[in-house]
């Protein structure tokens, strides 16, 4: 491993291969987001990522990190935060998959995602999901078709409206209920 990627524009799914050959996504990154952080412990990138629709990275060296690591006190806060927002994101994964229905998995997919888009000064309310519904529904454990029905029964509830991959997001406090959020 030699460099971090920060993404400039588009989107990506990371993810593992298990020993026969099957995918688990860890993560999906949006625009402003980095990748390669959970690696830098182990010094080898233990991940793959796609991208997932045209997209953009800035490729970091680690020796740029470690300089301005030293040149900058604010930087070394800064990516302390990243970091720190890192190890939050994978203990929040795996409390999900271990404690949450289908239908709560997907709530809290759906306000995560509106929160990292606000984070990054897009919309909260009306983004665009570029993984597909099966992929969504590896990362939360559960199979495409019940990410399907749960999309459908949410719209019939009034809390989203979908139309193919945009979202938007009609009743956060509705649906940050259902998350348990």
């Amino acid at each position: 491993m030699h460099a971090i990627h920060a993404i400039r524009f588009g989107s990506f799914k990371s993810y593992v291969l298990s020993q026969d050959g099957r995918m688990q996504i860890t993560g999906f990154q949006i625009a402003g987001e980095a990748m390669g952080l959970a690696d830098l412990a182990s010094g080898r990138h233990t991940t793959e990522a796609q991208a997932l629709e045209p997209a953009s990275l800035c490729e970091i060296p680690l020796s740029h990190l470690d300089n301005l690591n030293r040149e900058l006190p604010s930087f070394s806060r800064q990516l302390q935060g990243i970091l720190s927002s890192e190890i939050h994101h994978y203990q929040s994964l795996a409390l999900m998959l271990g404690r949450k229905t289908a239908e709560e998995r997907l709530a809290t997919f759906l306000l995560d995602l509106s929160a990292r888009y606000k984070t990054r000064g897009f919309s909260p309310q009306t983004f665009s999901l570029s993984m597909s519904r099966d992929d969504i529904g590896t990362y939360l454990g559960i199979a495409g078709e019940t990410v399907c029905r749960l999309f459908s029964r949410f719209q019939e509830e009034g809390l989203i409206e979908a139309r193919r991959r945009l979202v938007h997001i009609l009743s956060p406090d509705r649906l940050r209920a259902l998350a348990h959020n």
